[in-house]
């Protein structure tokens, strides 16, 4: 049974949400605008969408959201154990789409106060409460981002075409397959239509992986929506890049059985009916 089968007894029809870690080796890679974006897109079916922002020290969800957190992931470190996600539901920000934000602390000394066991409680009591759960994270495998990378169900591995980028990616990668985590893990080319001497369909045979997803390059729509608050899919969502990310909330959600999307259950009166159907049609 994967982690997004666990059953979770703190959530309606005891069904844990999925887990989707966004990481990459090194900054500057697009890591906060995939989460954003990827976030926002599967609100768009209706269901519940979380966002943590796990970059402790320069965390940007809530600035690539327009938001102004009251309440930071810092706040709940003192009755985190007693906590349950009634009551962590008031220190989550609630963006127009309808994504539930935990931000990061607004000063990066306060990230030490975040612990491995909020991280935990933290993480548990979101997947409760949601569908998916989107996490950021800082670059590189710091000791916080392991725990994320852990816990996940997916791990999404972003890169480009840089140099440096497929190096260290190439790295982190291998460092996954030791670790155990090869089979969580989805490798994400940003900004795959940029000028370079590498050339996208060459990534993957470089770092040796199968399955890759191509997210095209677009600078000035990526960085008008960093700058005004506002995700592409919102407001651009029939550009390239936009339809690259509600491709992959297809996919996402295509791959996991939702209980919102299951049929439910015949009553008592539809089974008793189909019984009685299927007996007089036995009987001709």
């Amino acid at each position: 049974m994967g982690k997004g089968d666990t059953r979770n007894e703190d959530q309606p029809g005891g069904k844990r949400g999925e887990m989707i870690v966004v990481c990459s080796a090194k900054g500057g890679i697009g890591r906060t605008v995939m989460a954003v974006n990827l976030a926002v897109a599967l609100t768009k079916k209706n269901i519940q969408i979380g966002l943590l922002d796990g970059s402790f020290q320069f965390g940007d969800v809530a600035l690539a959201l327009d938001l102004h957190p009251t309440f930071t992931i810092k706040d709940i470190a003192e009755n985190i154990e007693s906590m349950d996600r009634y009551t962590l539901a008031g220190f989550l920000i609630q963006h127009s789409s309808g994504v539930k934000v935990l931000a990061a602390p607004e000063r990066p000394e306060y990230a030490d106060l975040v612990t491995p066991a909020l991280i935990d409680r933290a993480c548990d009591l979101l997947l409760s409460h949601h569908d998916y759960l989107i996490v950021d994270t800082g670059a590189g495998l710091q000791e916080k981002t392991l725990q994320f990378i852990e816990k996940a169900d997916q791990i999404f591995v972003l890169t480009t075409l840089e140099m440096t980028a497929i190096k260290n990616t190439k790295l982190m990668l291998e460092t996954l397959e030791v670790l155990g985590y090869k089979d969580k893990v989805q490798l994400i080319i940003n900004r795959s239509t940029m000028d370079s001497v590498i050339k996208a369909p060459d990534v993957p045979d470089i770092l040796g992986v199968e399955s890759t997803i191509y997210v095209p390059n677009d600078f000035h729509l990526v960085s008008q929506s960093l700058n005004i608050g506002i995700p592409f899919v919102m407001n651009q969502a029939k550009t390239e890049t936009a339809k690259a990310i509600f491709k992959m909330a297809e996919q996402l959600i295509s791959r996991r059985e939702i209980s919102l999307f299951q049929p439910k259950q015949a009553s008592f009166i539809q089974q008793l009916f189909h019984k009685t159907s299927k007996n007089i049609t036995s009987i001709f």
